[in-house]
């Protein structure tokens, strides 16, 4: 189910003007119009199914789930030590607790995969329409640019969402199939129950993918400044790798608070008791300002743009 099914169904229920009953007679049989409301939904339904149908994104999604089942059984077939150990992040917690494994592979993925995951959807968001030639008919049905946006970014919003619950998802089956549950240690040495550990990953989760809608908004404005999907994701990618770069040169520490970011990584102040909320809001307020600016400048750039495709 493409979009165009969103514009042929939308064209399906436009009114009939008039409908011949008998000879010489003729009458008004004019359906009622859908509601703007319907065929949003319907318009965003369709998105769904585009962005979570398609087999590059299904094999996408695959890769990203495939990194913390390699991690789990990398660790077990290794025999790590429970602690000391030299992986990154929370590679050395992880014989101790499979929950570890979700948290290690998250922080992982956060580097490359999870942005090119979010760049792609978002850099085909608009420009994949474009690209198609179905842009323009899309907004020949009561959709307008406006919701046409706003439906685009929130499949970006869900995508975001998903592909984050879906590594740790992953990451805490492999972990407990190979490792085993129980209490969890926080980073501060504090022990908490599993459940409460549950909770505190899938905060983590939340936290994290703010971040990459913040990502997902700037993807949709670069979306709409080309009809290259390709190059869109191009872009996307190598904003958030040029921002990874940028906050690792410590003479541009004036720089690293307004870095896109920057702030990706205090999501492990969830992991710490208790936790420091003054810690997470600078990230939430950054993703936030992310958000507000980059969708204003795609409904600006978006609202004037001449759609010849």
């Amino acid at each position: 189910m493409s979009a165009v099914d969103a514009v042929g169904d939308a064209v399906a229920s436009r009114p009939d003007r008039t409908e011949v009953t008998g000879p010489g007679a003729t009458t008004d049989a004019r359906r009622p119009r859908p509601s703007t409301r319907a065929v949003s939904t319907r318009f965003f339904r369709s998105e769904l199914r585009l962005i979570f149908g398609r087999r590059r994104n299904q094999a996408g999604m695959m890769a990203l789930a495939a990194v913390p089942v390699i991690i789990a059984v990398a660790m077990r077939v290794t025999d790590a030590p429970a602690e000391g150990g030299d992986g990154p992040g929370f590679f050395s917690s992880i014989t101790g607790n499979g929950l570890f494994v979700a948290l290690a592979a998250l922080g992982l993925e956060l580097g490359l995969f999870l942005p090119i995951a979010v760049a792609a959807i978002a850099g085909d968001s608009v420009a994949g329409e474009a690209n198609s030639g179905t842009l323009r008919y899309l907004l020949t049905v009561p959709v307008g640019r406006n919701r046409l946006l706003a439906v685009k970014y929130a499949g970006i919003v869900v995508f975001a969402f998903t592909v984050t619950l879906l590594v740790a998802a992953v990451g805490l089956v492999a972990g407990l199939a190979l490792f085993g549950g129980g209490p969890v240690t926080l980073l501060s040495g504090t022990q908490v129950g599993f459940g409460e550990g549950l909770l505190r990953l899938l905060a983590v989760c939340g936290y994290l993918a703010v971040g990459l809608c913040a990502l997902g908004a700037v993807g949709l404005f670069v979306s709409t400044l080309t009809e290259q999907p390709m190059g869109a994701t191009i872009a996307i990618t190598m904003l958030s790798v040029t921002s990874f770069v940028l906050d690792s040169i410590t003479q541009l520490d004036w720089l690293h608070p307004y870095l896109l970011t920057h702030h990706w990584q205090a999501f492990v102040e969830l992991l710490r008791d208790p936790v420091s909320f003054d810690a997470l809001r600078p990230g939430l307020l950054s993703a936030a300002a992310y958000i507000v600016v980059f969708l204003s400048a795609a409904w600006a750039r978006f609202g004037a743009r001449d759609v010849t495709s």
